[in-house]
């Protein structure tokens, strides 16, 4: 079972669709996939409780550490989405059980500024600082034709402990995917093939640290 944490210090900066995305990709894969939302708004947990027929049903659990005990030994693939905000006291029932942490980043300077203390406190973590629990940073909402986007990313990969492993793409479609309970690796035309391909350097580092 891989397990997934995804976290960060402040709310609106992407987690859900990291968990949503991921999802839908491993579902889409033949991969047993579940969802544990510990995030009180809830958003991961509504978008597999509303997917299609038509899709890879996706497992959704809400809560907290329980949570994760309720979820079926044939689970291949675990996403974890906490509350915003989250540090080492909420973390820390999760972090035990994580295979990886994945933190998104938006390229302003004020949640620029948050995601890298959120780093450096991550950083001190004991388990984390040993380097027995890989931590990775993606890039999202990024309008990478812009100085302010190529700027952010170029100043996180220097500042942050942790690489910057994939550049998500700001666009509409997550929005409204999202609201259908779909992802873009739901669907195989050419329209959303581009946006699948930023996916591809994030899913290679998770599948490379096991």
């Amino acid at each position: 079972m891989v397990t997934v944490l995804v976290a960060s210090s402040k709310g609106g900066c992407g987690k859900s669709t990291l968990v949503t995305q991921l999802a839908s990709h491993w579902a889409q894969d033949g991969k047993r996939t579940a969802i544990v939302d510990s995030d009180p708004q809830g958003s991961s947990f509504r978008w597999a409780s509303i997917r299609p027929d038509n899709v890879p049903g996706v497992l959704a659990l809400e809560g907290g550490r329980k949570a994760l005990d309720k979820l079926p030994d044939d689970t291949d693939r675990v996403l974890i989405d906490t509350a915003a905000g989250s540090h080492e006291k909420e973390l820390e029932p999760y972090l035990e059980k994580a295979s990886v942490v994945l933190v998104p980043a938006l390229p302003s300077s004020f949640d620029l500024h948050a995601t890298l203390n959120f780093l450096k406190h991550l950083h001190g973590i004991s388990r984390i600082k040993r380097g027995k629990l890989p931590v990775a940073v993606v890039g999202n909402r990024l309008k990478p034709w812009t100085h302010a986007s190529q700027d952010a990313m170029e100043q996180l990969a220097e500042q942050s402990p942790f690489p910057v492993v994939a550049q998500l793409r700001d666009t509409q479609a997550y929005v409204l995917l999202t609201s259908l309970g779909k992802g873009i690796f739901d669907y195989g035309s050419e329209q959303v093939r581009g946006h699948q391909h930023d996916w591809a350097p994030l899913l290679r580092w998770i599948k490379r640290q096991h």
